[in-house]
């Protein structure tokens, strides 16, 4: 795919993306993004296959609100990241009731300092198993405790399930399942 920086530009703004969000799914840091805006510098091959299968992906915003929805009422613990970036993007009530601080005190931010052992280890087992090449959509596994007073988890099974958002992206749904 061949695009140039101007063009890169208006498809990131077309779908309401930042730079360091664009920057996040590629995982290049935003100043890269900005030199390929600005045709100070040139996507690698890998990196221009990427950026297609990104704005190659129909936005549905509602399709969006609707998974949203759907976690925020769900009655399981559940919440909703970014599969690359681990962002909240939603928790349904039973997993904010686990957390000992408001929703809004985690939305958007990075939960992976919040992971016990064994989801470090697991997330580090990801690429041998497949997992960001979509050969494993589906993850259960034990964990133990994290200890943390403010987002503690409790021992016990997990599930993860990769889904795709609709700025072609990967989402993660975390569930409780014990």
């Amino acid at each position: 795919m061949t695009i140039s920086g101007s063009g890169i530009r208006r498809m990131r703004l077309l779908r309401s993306m930042k730079q360091q969000h664009l920057a996040e799914l590629l995982g290049v840091n935003q100043a890269t993004v900005s030199r390929w805006e600005r045709g100070q510098l040139a996507l690698s091959p890998e990196q221009a296959f990427r950026l297609e299968r990104i704005f190659a992906s129909p936005r549905h915003a509602s399709a969006d609100a609707a998974l949203k929805r759907l976690v925020e009422d769900s009655i399981r613990p559940v919440h909703l990241i970014c599969d690359v970036t681990h962002r909240l993007l939603s928790a349904s009530r039973s997993r904010q009731a686990e957390w000992r601080a408001p929703l809004a005190a985690f939305l958007g931010r990075s939960l992976f300092s919040y992971a016990s052992a064994e989801i470090a280890a697991t997330e580090q087992s990801l690429d041998e198993r497949g997992w960001h090449e979509g050969s494993l959509l589906s993850l259960t596994f034990e964990t133990g405790a994290n200890d943390n007073a403010l987002m503690p988890i409790a021992a016990g099974r997990v599930t993860w399930e990769r889904i795709t958002l609709s700025d072609g992206s990967a989402g993660r749904l975390v569930t409780t399942t014990d």
